[in-house]
């Protein structure tokens, strides 16, 4: 995928092809951000992930950054993106294109393999460009990253809400399944009446009637009971996967209601229960997030997954220090809620817990305080615009790898918004600029008229 003969700066002129600056506008903020983006340091920082030698020949590194940007910018799934990619002379001019191209370059597979070679450190690689090209624009002050808010949220992976009844189920066909690639003869798979006995405690269940959905559910852990003891009487020889299936069914089977690090999915084992107070949603199924946020202008410096459940005054320490290398420097002040009392940081950075007592506050700390709620919709926002709410990446990796690059896309966003700002206050500058010296060499009355349209058209065609 990657290798050190890097060929991407060599352009050779096409007669039947189209170059992509002769139809695109030099204006719009895409061909702005792809041109101050530094693309070389992440061929720098990824060249140790992949092998220089072996493989087929390698994908250009911006062509993959720039269709995850894209992707965590739009909101778009692996195949969505790619399909507007063939479409948009200015995404392919964003990732690198010289030539307006009527072909898919990659598969969409091809994204889904590059992410286990992107991991965690790629994709806060990422973070780190977008802060930096904010900064070198002049849309970010340095100034503004000294203070900075904290709070955490919930990452909900994309599975089925988990019954007892469904895990069950799940949990039956996988060890059937299974059992049949390794040959084994099993007195009975329960495929059909597993299947009705779902269907009917999910009936009884709905319609109120929780005894005889007990029933229904007692008869689902019956039948993968049955199955767990019928493989382990015939498996004879060792099989990695099976058995690690065998151990997991063993657990469901054995826990309890109000057990800890309970079974909730069978393909993402490592999911948890995580209950925020939210009257709406009372429990969520995925991992804990933390975010660092800028207090004055709201870019998101800083996104780290947990796993576990951990208190939330236990993350601050690993989330302010993956903020202090994404930004060379450590943040002066980090204002939190009440969630956060007894953290277990220590360093140089002032912890500011926002509590209901504010009389005794100076108001040089009290303004910033009041700027605590700011990192609430930048949540929000990410969980609705840049693929936070479900998860659809695969294990732990997929937790961090999908935190780090939504708060990338929301920086995305600011990005293009702030250079489409730039760009019309620059024209409004040109107009009254030019207004000024029309009305310096007309005095009559139709001649300013005639001046001020003048000057406008100028303006907008330049």
């Amino acid at each position: 995928m990657f290798n050190k003969n890097n060929d991407s700066l060599k352009v050779q002129s096409q007669l039947f092809n189209t170059y992509l600056k002769d139809i695109i506008s030099s204006k719009h903020p895409l061909v702005f951000l792809a041109d101050s983006i530094n693309w070389f340091s992440f061929d720098e920082e990824l060249e140790g992930c992949f092998c220089p030698d072996n493989g087929r020949p390698s994908i250009s590194s911006r062509l993959m950054i720039g269709l995850h940007y894209l992707k965590y910018t739009y909101d778009l799934s692996d195949e969505g993106v790619l399909s507007q990619w063939l479409e948009n002379p200015y995404w392919q001019y964003f990732t690198g294109g010289t030539f307006f191209e009527h072909e898919l370059p990659i598969d969409s597979s091809s994204m889904t393999n590059w992410r286990k070679y992107l991991k965690k450190s790629g994709a806060e690689k990422m973070l780190s460009e977008s802060i930096k090209s904010g900064l070198k624009n002049g849309f970010i002050k340095k100034s503004d990253l000294k203070r900075v808010n904290v709070d955490t949220t919930v990452q909900e992976k994309d599975i089925r809400y988990p019954t007892d009844s469904r895990l069950y189920d799940r949990m039956r066909e996988k060890l059937v399944k299974e059992a049949v690639k390794e040959n084994l003869n099993l007195r009975q798979s329960y495929k059909r009446v597993s299947s009705k006995a779902l269907h009917k405690q999910s009936s009884y269940a709905r319609a109120q009637q929780f005894k005889r959905a007990r029933k229904e559910c007692k008869k689902l852990k019956t039948y993968l009971g049955r199955v767990v003891r019928d493989i382990k009487r015939k498996k004879m020889k060792s099989a990695p996967l099976l058995e690690k299936y065998l151990l997991l069914a063993e657990k469901l089977l054995a826990q309890q209601s109000k057990d800890k690090n309970k079974i909730y999915s069978i393909h993402e084992t490592q999911v948890n229960c995580i209950g925020k107070g939210k009257v709406h949603r009372k429990y969520e199924f995925g991992c804990k997030v933390s975010y660092v946020t800028s207090s004055k202008a709201n870019w998101v410096l800083g996104a780290k997954a947990f796993h576990g459940n951990p208190y939330d005054g236990h993350t601050l320490k690993g989330a302010l220090s993956q903020t202090k290398e994404l930004l060379g420097f450590e943040p002066e002040m980090a204002v939190c809620d009440m969630g956060y009392r007894g953290h277990n940081y220590n360093g140089n950075c002032n912890i500011q817990i926002v509590n209901r007592y504010r009389k005794k506050i100076p108001c040089s700390i009290k303004k910033w305080w009041k700027r605590r709620s700011a990192i609430e919709p930048v949540i929000g926002h990410m969980k609705q615009e840049n693929r936070l709410d479900r998860n659809r990446l695969k294990g732990t990796s997929g937790d961090e790898i999908n935190a780090v690059l939504s708060g990338v896309g929301f920086n995305m966003r600011k990005l293009l918004k702030a250079i489409l700002f730039f760009c019309v206050l620059n024209i409004k500058i040109k107009i009254r600029i030019v207004l000024r010296h029309s009305l310096a060499c007309f005095t009559s009355s139709t001649s300013l008229v005639a001046a001020r349209s003048m000057s406008i058209q100028l303006c907008l065609t330049a």
